[in-house]
C-alpha cells in the first residue's frame, strides 16, 4: 500500500500542472465559438499577415515553423518575456516588443499574467491533449485591476497554446475583440 501511494504520487508529479477540466463548464459559448473557427480564423489572418513587412514575416515565419511538443514534462513556472504579435484585421501583420509575463501554479492549474505593457492579459491554461492546452483569460489595460475570465464578455480572451520548446511556447488567440484577426502571445525564458 505505501508503494502504491508513493508511485501515485510521483506520477502526480511528473505531470504537467493543468487545470482539472472544468474547461467545458466555465467557457463561454462567444468564446466556443472563437475556439471552433480557430482553423478558419487563422487561415485567414495568416494569409493576410502575407501583406506585411519582409522582416516582420520571417519572425512570424520562424515562430509558426517550430513544431509543438509535449507539455507533459514542462514546468512553465518562473518569469517569461513575453510579445502580441497582431495579424490580419486593421493592419496587416504588427509584431510588438517584449515586455513580462509570470506563470505561477496555484495548486489547480497554471496561471499567466502578463505584467507589464499597455494590453495585459491573466489567466489559466486547461488541459487540451498532449501537445495543446485551451488558455481562458482576461484582457485589461495598463495597471487596470484583473479580472476573473466571463467577468466581462467585452474582456474575455480564448486562445490555444502550443509548446513548441524547452523555453518557448505560444497561445494563440482567434478572432480578438480588437484590432486583428490572431493574436499570438510568444512566451521565451
Amino acid at each position: 500500500m505505501k508503494l502504491a501511494i508513493i508511485a501515485l504520487a510521483s506520477a502526480m508529479a511528473a505531470t504537467p500542472a493543468f487545470a482539472d477540466g472544468e474547461v467545458g463548464k466555465l467557457i463561454t459559448a462567444a468564446d466556443t465559438a472563437r475556439l471552433d473557427s480557430y482553423e478558419t480564423t487563422r487561415k485567414a489572418a495568416l494569409d493576410e499577415a502575407r501583406g506585411g513587412d519582409l522582416a516582420d514575416l520571417a519572425v512570424l515565419d520562424r515562430l509558426l515553423a517550430r513544431p509543438a511538443v509535449s507539455f507533459s514534462d514542462a514546468d512553465l513556472t518562473g518569469d517569461w518575456r513575453c510579445r502580441t504579435i497582431k495579424a490580419g484585421g486593421i493592419a496587416t501583420l504588427v509584431i510588438y516588443d517584449w515586455f513580462r509575463c509570470k506563470i505561477t501554479d496555484d495548486g489547480s492549474g497554471w496561471m499567466l499574467d502578463k505584467t507589464s505593457g499597455s494590453q495585459r492579459t491573466r489567466g489559466r491554461l486547461y488541459d487540451d491533449g498532449d501537445k495543446r492546452a485551451i488558455y481562458l483569460g482576461s484582457l485589461r489595460y495598463n495597471d487596470d485591476p484583473a479580472r476573473d475570465y466571463a467577468a466581462d464578455p467585452e474582456m474575455d480572451q480564448a486562445g490555444y497554446a502550443f509548446r513548441t520548446g524547452a523555453d518557448e511556447w505560444r497561445i494563440e488567440f482567434p478572432q480578438p475583440r480588437r484590432e486583428s484577426l490572431l493574436d499570438i502571445l510568444e512566451l521565451q525564458r
